[in-house]
């Protein structure tokens, strides 16, 4: 799971669209979008195997993401026994 930030060149429906959309050709997958209309920025929760593969993702669309980093769901969080 990976969390990045980027300015959105899209319209907002774009972005629903893509919360819709199946995996793509480097497996990353849409999880869910946050965007702040008044910055025009957004915040993409994507599944996929590695940093490489969402780099990949953006590429193929002219984004430049600000940061990416891995991260976790604090809901599916399982502490040892």
């Amino acid at each position: 799971m990976f969390l990045d930030v980027h300015k959105v060149p899209f319209s907002e429906a774009n972005l629903k669209e893509l919360c819709a959309s199946p995996v793509d050709e480097f497996g990353v997958r849409h999880v869910n979008l946050f965007y702040n209309k008044d910055t025009n920025v957004c915040f993409c929760l994507l599944e996929g195997p590695d940093m490489e593969a969402i780099e990949k993702h953006h590429s193929k669309v002219n984004i430049k993401c600000e940061w990416i980093t891995e991260v976790s769901l604090a809901r599916d969080f399982k502490p040892p026994i």
